[in-house]
């Protein structure tokens, strides 16, 4: 009698694929860098959970690579987030397009790398423009088309917090973000724009690409989980702070490192 009761459930059961609600429905998001590497995989999650999706990067070569790879509800804009005229041309396009914006993922980054000694007055504002500068205007540019309750995330780093020979102005520059993530989560608390830091450890993207084959064996050997990690991992981790699974978290840095920080 049991078994026909269950047989006759099972029946009447949906796939579970029918039961899951895609959590991030619905949702429009704006991905800076998201023409490569954790931005890319990123994007690709966000849409496969439900979001529409702006991508914006540097090159359009590789732009039109991802939004093809992408494969629907994505719009990419071609720019630099250190210039602010394409950071106002991003925007009036969400605008235009969509009229809002519910997630924002700070991402587009460079790295350049020079021992103490040999900084340059160039390599310095660069990496500045970029992971400082260009990332306040893109945060500070999207709050008008923000909605209350959004979540905004923001690319730092373990270098941020490790002491890495040849990096000190790049990890000073993730530092900083990991600041604003704190000093933001209170500037915009009256909105209840939750604000996160993620920080990938040693991930394989065209970015650790540029590391020398040394310094990631170095690297890695320091790696609990022995291994570098791959953008789709960063990606699952950005999409729960972009989602309500996060709700109840903000002003974090959430570490995705292999252990790489934590030891």
């Amino acid at each position: 009698m049991l078994t026909n009761v269950y047989e006759t459930n099972k029946k009447d059961m949906k796939p579970q694929t029918e039961l899951i609600t895609k959590r991030l429905d619905g949702k429009i998001a704006v991905i800076t860098g998201g023409n490569s590497g954790i931005g890319l995989a990123t994007a690709q999650q966000f849409v496969e959970e439900g979001a529409y999706v702006f991508i914006a990067g540097r090159r359009q070569n590789e732009l039109d690579k991802a939004v093809k790879q992408i494969g629907k509800n994505v719009t990419d804009v071609q720019g630099d987030i250190s210039n602010l005229a394409d950071l106002d041309r991003l925007y009036d396009t969400v605008k235009q397009q969509k009229g809002r914006i519910d997630i924002l993922f700070a991402n587009a980054g460079i790295a350049e790398f020079a021992p103490l000694g040999s900084i340059t007055e160039s390599l310095f504002d660069k990496i500045f423009n970029i992971h400082v500068r260009g990332l306040l205007f893109t945060v500070q540019k999207a709050l008008p088309l923000f909605q209350d309750g959004g979540s905004i995330i923001l690319t730092a780093s373990v270098a941020g917090s490790k002491g890495i020979k040849a990096f000190s102005v790049y990890s000073a520059a993730k530092a900083a973000i990991r600041s604003f993530a704190r000093s933001w989560t209170v500037d915009l608390k009256n909105r209840k724009i939750r604000v996160n830091a993620i920080s990938p450890g040693l991930i394989e993207t065209p970015m650790s690409a540029e590391l020398s084959e040394q310094v990631k064996t170095n690297l890695v050997s320091t790696l609990p989980v022995g291994r570098m990690g791959r953008p789709d991992e960063i990606a699952k981790a950005v999409a729960f702070l972009a989602s309500d699974d996060s709700s109840y978290i903000t002003g974090i840095e959430l570490f995705v490192d292999g252990g790489l920080a934590q030891i």
